[in-house]
């Protein structure tokens, strides 16, 4: 059997695992606590998945096209901290009201885009690995907040605050805006992903550089432009915590490159490039979501090891993954 041949059968194996692990995870959840499956609850679980979802969508864009990003969380985390620090300083002269807010989405749009550029210069115009360069964009940005925040807590002032709010809070016909924003995303992903020539360039690129070249794919400028849209949807994510808290700190965003990644492994997308699947991704992104929901329903496992369990998650897909390979 080909590579391709063994990529091409490796979704719909991939994709199986996950889905019955979810549906397991909520049958689990509903027997260990009542209240599981409650409106409130699920919305609860929804709206705190949305921030690493909208990430993992673009998550799923870099690695299928044979990138990684270690930066994602202190990238949010610098962001945010962007958007306080101007919105702060805009208040005075705009008030508190839909532009000052306008201006600080803008703000998050543009520093997200540069970031997601500035990585991907490295990585495709400099030739340094993925790896390298995110892990040391990774230290910049937190030290950056943490520069800006003097160690400590930078917060919206509190009347915008109390404006703010509602893009996390509010939403429509009881949907909070995080979900809407998400699944809008996931609908974009998915179409470009599966039905757009630039899922394809990703999935070729991901695959075989090489033979992407001779497939007259610009290999750097695709690889550039996942790094650039992964960059806007870590903006478009902030835009959507920031309201949740009113402040960004150097503890913002921890362990969220960990969380994007697992999700991405998880719903099927292959670590080493060529096949991606965004409906995957989402479906990894709630199985994360219900097993901290569960761990802090129940008293089985210490929520603070939710990361080790995340890492164990990741190893393990991992594993699958190659051996589904292997027996192909």
């Amino acid at each position: 059997m080909t590579e391709r041949t063994i990529l091409r059968a490796l979704p719909s194996m991939s994709v199986l695992g996950p889905v019955v692990a979810l549906i397991l995870l909520v049958c689990l959840g509903a027997f260990l606590n009542p209240n599981f499956l409650g409106a409130a609850n699920i919305t609860n679980v929804l709206a705190r998945s949305a921030f690493i979802g909208i990430i993992a969508v673009g998550m799923t864009f870099v690695i299928t096209a044979g990138g990684l990003d270690l930066s994602v969380g202190s990238m949010a985390a610098f962001i945010a901290a962007l958007m306080i620090l101007v919105m702060n300083a805009a208040l005075p002269s705009l008030g508190v009201g839909v532009p000052v807010v306008l201006l600080g989405m803008l703000v998050a749009l543009v520093a997200g885009v540069l970031a997601g550029l500035l990585n991907g210069f490295l990585i495709t115009t400099l030739g340094i690995e993925a790896f390298i360069v995110t892990l040391g964009t990774m230290g910049i940005y937190r030290s950056l907040v943490t520069w800006l925040a003097d160690g400590g807590t930078l917060s919206l002032d509190f009347a915008l605050r109390t404006f703010y709010r509602p893009v996390y809070f509010d939403g429509i016909f009881g949907i909070s805006w995080p979900i809407i924003v998400f699944a809008l995303v996931v609908l974009a992903g998915e179409v470009l992903m599966s039905r757009a020539r630039f899922g394809r360039h990703c999935a070729a690129t991901g695959s075989s550089e090489q033979v992407a070249h001779y497939s007259n794919v610009n290999v750097n400028r695709t690889r550039l432009l996942t790094y650039a849209m992964l960059g806007m949807l870590v903006g478009v994510a902030t835009i959507m915590y920031v309201p949740r808290l009113g402040s960004a700190s150097p503890s913002t965003g921890v362990l969220w490159e960990l969380e994007a990644i697992a999700a991405v492994i998880i719903g099927g997308t292959v670590l080493k490039g060529g096949f991606g699947r965004v409906w995957g991704t989402v479906i990894g992104v709630l199985i994360l979501s219900l097993i901290d929901n569960i761990l802090n329903l129940t008293d089985l496992v210490s929520p603070y090891l939710n990361g080790a369990i995340q890492g164990i998650i990741i190893i393990l897909a991992v594993i699958l993954q190659r051996e589904a390979k292997a027996k192909g």
